[in-house]
Parts: structure tokens; sequence; C-alpha cells
């Protein structure tokens, strides 16, 4: 499989970033997890749709890469909202 990149599903519903300095999407809870293939040319960079389909217009991306091989793909802190998905295409 070419190069992964994690991106985050966030949740809405919760009030938006009030904290300046506070990086994009870590004051918003995490919804899902989600891998979306790199963009052509642009490792760091997403595709437009993660594994499960999905848009990654509105997600944010990870600055998560896994620290070994055989380690898991998605931050272990966010394993319980792990996109199973996205997880079944990476297993295979």
């Amino acid at each position: 499989m070419s190069e992964i990149v994690v991106v985050y599903e966030l949740d809405k519903s919760v009030a938006k970033r009030t904290a300046p300095g506070v990086p994009r999407g870590e004051d918003l809870p995490v919804h899902r997890v989600h891998a979306a293939p790199a963009a052509p040319g642009t490792p760091a960079a997403t595709g437009p749709r993660t594994l499960c389909g999905k848009d990654t217009f509105a997600m944010e991306t990870a600055c998560w890469k896994p620290s070994e091989p055989g380690a898991p793909w998605y931050p272990v802190e966010y394993a319980s909202v792990v996109c199973p998905d996205c997880d079944a295409v990476i297993e295979t």
C-alpha cells in the first residue's frame, strides 16, 4: 500500500475553539480516526477521500506517524474511535 495520512473527523457539535494559539483540532473531540492515501507528490497531504470513502475536506490532518514497523497506523490514544472500515482496508 502507498503512504497513508491519518486524519481526524472532529465532533463539530462541540463549541468551536476559543483559546488563541491552540492548534486546530486539539480542542475539539475526535469523533473518528480515518486513514487516507497521501496526495500524489505530497506525502504529508491527504487525497480527497479516506480509505472508507469519506471526504477529507473537513477533516484535520494528524501530525502522527507510526514509530516502528508493525505499530498501529493510528495514535493508540484514539484506538476506541478508529474507523473500522479504514482499519479493514489497511489490514488487507
